[in-house]
């Protein structure tokens, strides 16, 4: 039905969960009785959590003061764990789309913080600033819903935390960790792993207001959401309560792979394909870049539009039916026609090509 030559060698373009090599799995099964079905105390599970430490440590050259705090429990998890236990009066949020708007309402509804929303309209991008009244600051890297990315890191003093929700941007959109005092991330996205999983790394200053703030007694904090037990298990290399060995795994063996290319090198694959997709946006009368102004546009979720003319659902639901392309729809609650492309790290430039020139070729014989 389609020429071969457009034909991408893998069909996963989704964002989020993102595409686990099939290396991995069978890594997995290698490792077999002497790591699946093992307590997360014992030594086989704690090395793995220390790969992940270690190695990520290394990729993102995280200064030997902070801490890599791991625990079950993604992203959304973290925003409540933030909101009850490392913001002390007030919280400001930047927000631009659906999960950076989802980190403000979980803040929100915590009746002893008061929560600030700074916001503009979804496809837009907002640079963070310092606000004084607010002891964090949060920020997210990349709107994965909207594919807009933003990495003005504002400074902040002494007394505020600079939170990043880098979950679909970590690892391949530039971020100084070390002007940071939380950046954290479930690992579905450039991490290939599978969710229900949190990496936060944490400041001495984000360490220091996590343990001020668990003594307070009067303040309710969930012992799943314990900053100080996730802080002292993850300082033994071990997760407070049992997790998925599988996707701890996963993750461990994407740090490896990254790190055989090194974080410049990941960064530098990322904008090459970036190029690919908003230069093949802007060449076809019938597409147009979602985000408009271009630093704005994700280097690791592209979102771009397509003429009405067109029926995108259409096109997807024939590409799914026929297992050649999966997971490019848009983000539903947008309503948009367009494609939502995902540029992680282990989609190839190659199958980014593939992935333009057949997209191309549908539309352009339906025009």
């Amino acid at each position: 039905m389609y020429p071969s030559e457009l034909i991408p060698s893998d069909p996963r373009f989704g964002s989020g969960p993102s595409l686990v090599p099939l290396q991995f799995i069978d890594a997995l099964k290698d490792a077999g009785v002497h790591l699946i079905g093992t307590s997360h105390r014992k030594a086989p599970v704690k090395n793995v959590v220390k790969g992940i430490q270690e190695g990520l440590t290394k990729y993102f050259n995280i200064p030997s003061d902070y801490q890599i705090v791991v625990g079950n429990g993604g992203a959304t998890f973290l925003f409540d764990m933030i909101g009850l236990g490392l913001v002390e009066k007030k919280s400001a949020h930047f927000t631009c789309g659906e999960f950076s708007n989802k980190w403000f309402k979980s803040h929100k509804k915590v009746p002893w913080i008061e929560a600030e929303e700074f916001s503009v309209d979804y496809g837009q991008g907002i640079d963070a600033k310092n606000v004084d009244d607010a002891d964090l600051i949060a920020m997210t890297l990349n709107e994965t819903s909207t594919g807009v990315q933003m990495t003005h890191l504002p400074e902040v003093d002494e007394n505020t935390i600079l939170a990043i929700d880098a979950t679909s941007g970590a690892g391949q959109i530039e971020c100084d960790i070390s002007k940071t005092d939380l950046f954290f991330f479930s690992p579905q996205k450039v991490f290939a792993s599978e969710g229900g999983f949190f990496v936060a790394i944490c400041s001495p200053k984000a360490i220091k207001r996590a343990l001020s703030l668990n003594e307070d007694k009067s303040r309710y904090i969930p012992e799943i959401m314990n900053w100080k037990l996730a802080i002292d298990n993850s300082a033994k290399n071990q997760t407070y309560n049992t997790p998925s060995i599988s996707t701890m795994f996963f993750l461990n063996e994407q740090v490896k792979l990254m790190n055989e290319v090194g974080y410049q090198g990941a960064l530098e694959l990322a904008n090459k394909k970036a190029d690919l997709i908003y230069g093949w946006a802007q060449s076809k009368d019938y597409l147009s870049p979602y985000v408009a102004e271009t630093k704005y546009q994700s280097k690791a979720v592209a979102t771009i539009d397509v003429d009405d003319k067109v029926n995108v659902d259409e096109i997807l639901k024939d590409l799914e039916k026929e297992r050649i392309v999966y997971g490019i729809d848009g983000y539903r609650k947008l309503g948009r026609n367009q494609f939502r492309i995902s540029l992680f790290h282990n989609i190839t430039f190659e199958d980014l090509e593939k992935l333009t020139k057949l997209l191309s070729y549908i539309i352009e014989q339906k025009l």
